[in-house]
């Protein structure tokens, strides 16, 4: 095992003091159930707010069960209940969930069924999808 002195030891906790004070500081976090966000304030002054039901694993999650949240350490957000994680950083980078979960969030409303695969190329070798008729007025 390797040795620490206290020298190094004070050296190492001014440089995280030093690097802590260079960051935002979270001081509170809550759900606000009028907007249906999670609501995450530093220190500085700033305000960081997140849609909750965008978050993977909390679509289906109560009230209650938002309200819940709490920080882990300083950096994460956590859900007891729902035994869900997540680090502020990732949310404020637009991270909402795993990598397969943005991927379907991103595709939005497409569908790979073979009906509207069908339909698709039908209005393909039309030439697109038909327009809508004018109105008589």
């Amino acid at each position: 095992m390797v040795e620490i002195t206290d020298a190094e030891l004070t050296q190492a906790k001014r440089r995280w003091e030093t690097e802590r004070a260079q960051r935002p500081i979270p001081v509170s976090v809550r759900f606000d159930a009028a907007s249906g966000r999670i609501v995450v304030e530093f220190a500085n002054g700033a305000a960081f707010m997140v849609p909750a039901r965008s978050l993977e694993g909390l679509a289906e999650a109560t009230d209650e069960q938002l309200a819940e949240v709490e920080f882990l350490g300083e950096t994460g957000l956590h859900w007891e209940s729902l035994d869900i994680d997540y680090s502020i950083s990732s949310l404020m980078n637009g991270v909402f969930g795993s990598r397969t979960f943005m991927e379907a969030q991103r595709r939005g409303g497409q569908s790979k069924s073979p009906l509207k695969i069908a339909a698709s190329r039908a209005n393909g070798a039309k030439g697109g999808r038909p327009r809508k008729a004018a109105k008589n007025s």
